[in-house]
């Protein structure tokens, strides 16, 4: 990813391009239209990486009261990052909006790989070394639903691709893969299913070598842009950063009816830059192609509004801790001025608010992901076809590299909340992906946060009796000395 092209934050006064005057200016503008004393607030913020947690939970409260309030904070979000980001080049800067009609820089040919396998005839889930399929793979869901790991609406759509493995394949569609090296990525899964995928990633011959040979031991056929002829890694890629007109126009040209699947993933400030690219190829696309659909993986370490149900089982699971937890609380909470251990919901709200942001993972990727929420919901308003789901919390390359999310992690089942190993991770989501472009979606919603809501895969996140973040400094002293042991 080049470092000064493409599309760049904006520049302030004094030439520095500031990630914490974007992120504070974008929160406000969005809130602006319907909590102006929320964007006050979050324009007052001076240390935005520290004290960004509460100006992102409130972009959800602010929504609540209405559909219109929710999709306004959304629409009012994207406008503000398609004004004030950037596009560098040879020739200087212009707004976002020049990609639009920007002409390709250059003309990607398009590679082809089939696989040589057979495509799978049922679903099967990777799962603590085994597969689960059939009647095992249906009691795994009853377990995770009466567990509160993952949603009951998420174990019936997964249910229902069990029940039809015919949907597996995809026929007559291309799913565009944005970020195919992506852990969290559907694009394994649906190569083995046998369905046709558009690859889209850096070009990196490392990273292309193993989605290449995933796409030759797979029963589906991979699509991919390369500069000359021929599968070869050393050629394959196209940088989104800067190539937004080459992979539009790339995406244009692939048959079927198109999914653009947004998986792309950087660190820090990238994360932004490369998540508005995307943004504004899927604008470009949007307006070229009616029928294009959208495709997202929403994070579980986020704010999000969650029904009365997941509100009672939680209240339920704090009732109900054991004679020591309730012994321990109490001192613990004593301690920490209130910070540990905090009961997750007042009972009887509804809808509740999980607010399972993680400090660790700062504000640039908060507001990448929120990008993402937001314009699945402004698409979903206007009547186009999107699967976004809530992932359950995994063990990626990502999160084992940051020492105390990993540690966390290990020790998160103490507190109810199961964290998935990638391989069953992808296959689950791929398999409500497949579930929403069978059924224009899923059910439709009166308000925004439902949408978010249905079939989200949290891990426990919103149902145990802890408030994630009260439990999380705990959990990962647990992991730790676990690690140790």
């Amino acid at each position: 990813m080049a470092d000064d092209t493409g599309v760049v934050f904006p520049a302030g006064p004094d030439g520095r391009r500031s990630t914490a005057a974007l992120g504070r200016a974008v929160v406000a503008d969005a809130l602006r239209p319907v909590d102006p004393t929320g964007a006050a607030a979050a324009e007052r913020e001076t240390t935005w990486r520290a004290g960004y947690l509460p100006h992102f939970r409130r972009l959800v409260e602010a929504g609540l009261p209405s559909r219109a309030a929710a999709l306004s904070i959304a629409d009012a979000g994207l406008a503000s990052l398609h004004r004030r980001m950037r596009v560098a080049g040879p020739a200087g800067e212009t707004g976002l909006e020049a990609l639009a009609a920007a002409p390709a820089g250059r003309t990607p040919g398009t590679a082809e790989v089939r696989g040589g396998a057979e495509p799978e005839r049922e679903l099967s889930v990777p799962f603590r070394g085994t597969r689960l399929r059939g009647d095992a793979l249906l009691r795994r869901l009853d377990a995770w639903v009466e567990a509160g790991v993952v949603e009951p609406s998420c174990a019936e759509a997964v249910r229902t691709v069990a029940a039809h493995p015919e949907w597996l394949a995809l026929p007559d569609t291309t799913v565009v893969v944005l970020g195919a090296g992506a852990e969290m990525g559907p694009l394994t899964a649906l190569l083995r299913w046998g369905a046709r995928v558009a690859g889209v990633d850096l070009p990196r011959p490392q990273l292309w070598e193993r989605v290449l040979d995933t796409a030759r031991r797979g029963a589906g056929t991979l699509l991919f842009p390369v500069a000359g002829e021929g599968p070869d890694a050393s050629r394959a890629g196209a940088d989104l950063v800067s190539e937004v007109p080459a992979v539009a126009d790339w995406v244009s040209a692939l048959p079927g009816r198109p999914v653009l699947g947004n998986y792309v993933y950087a660190d820090g400030a990238a994360n932004v830059r490369v998540s508005v690219a995307v943004d504004a190829l899927t604008a470009r696309l949007a307006a070229a192609h009616p029928d294009l659909a959208l495709a997202f993986l929403a994070t579980p370490t986020d704010v999000f509004a969650v029904p009365a149900e997941a509100v009672e089982q939680s209240v339920r699971a704090y009732a109900g801790r054991s004679r020591v937890g309730k012994l321990l609380g109490r001192p613990l909470r004593t301690l920490s001025a209130g910070r540990l251990l905090q009961r997750a919901y007042v009972p009887g709200t509804a809808p509740g608010i999980a607010d399972s942001l993680v400090a660790q993972q700062g504000p640039n990727y908060a507001l990448a992901k929120r990008l993402q929420r937001w314009r699945a919901a402004s698409a979903r308003a206007a009547g186009t076809t999107v699967s976004m789901n809530v992932a359950p919390p995994t063990r990626t390359r990502s999160v084992v590299r940051n020492r105390a999310l990993a540690a966390a992690y290990a020790g998160a089942h103490r507190f109810g909340v199961e964290v998935f190993e990638p391989a069953t991770s992808n296959v689950l989501m791929a398999a409500l992906l497949v579930h929403d472009l069978h059924t224009g979606g899923g059910p439709a919603h009166e308000h925004p946060w439902q949408d978010e809501a249905h079939a989200a895969a949290h891990g426990g996140l919103w149902r145990g009796p802890y408030a994630p973040r009260s439990a999380l400094g705990l959990a990962a002293l647990l992991g730790y000395g676990a690690a140790r042991g």
